[in-house]
């Protein structure tokens, strides 16, 4: 009889307890799932920067391979042009075949060139010599509806 007693006295959980409680761990797991896209969705810009970068960087050596003879300039204003398109891809997670391209675009700004110039007299004759050549190359892609861009700047020689 005592013990009769004890277990009408002692509540349990019931049903609305139980229902309250999933719920809020539901709650719990959505917000949980919307941190882990965010995270990834920050890990494809940081990859998608860091590709960007990598262009550029690509296109400075390039031009620093060919001389600053070859890069037209002007001795007043800038130059700017459209460089070439660049595609880069790689995998968004472990499952083969799921993976992510972007197109890279740039464009090469060169400034004037007055800033490396020499200029040396003789008697005989007037030598002028750009020695070197200031070059910017801002690289574009698109993500999530937007233009992101970069630019970075070198001195070609």
């Amino acid at each position: 009889m005592l013990l009769d007693k004890a277990f009408k006295r002692r509540k349990g959980f019931g049903i609305i307890e139980v229902l309250v409680s999933i719920t809020v761990l539901g709650f719990l797991y959505l917000a949980l799932m919307n941190l882990q896209l965010g995270n990834r969705q920050s890990l494809l810009r940081i990859r998608g920067r860091d590709a960007a970068v990598e262009v550029a960087q690509q296109v400075l050596d390039s031009l620093q391979s060919i001389g600053a003879a070859s890069i037209v300039s002007d001795s007043v204003s800038d130059i700017t042009f459209k460089g070439l398109d660049y595609r880069r891809k790689w995998a968004r997670s472990n499952i083969p075949g799921d993976s992510m391209s972007v197109v890279y675009s740039t464009e090469l700004t060169v400034k004037p060139d007055s800033m490396y110039h020499s200029k040396d007299t003789t008697k005989f004759a007037t030598v002028e010599h750009v020695y070197a050549k200031n070059v910017s190359v801002k690289v574009s892609w698109p993500f999530k509806g937007s233009i992101q861009s970069i630019s970075i700047s070198g001195v070609i020689r």
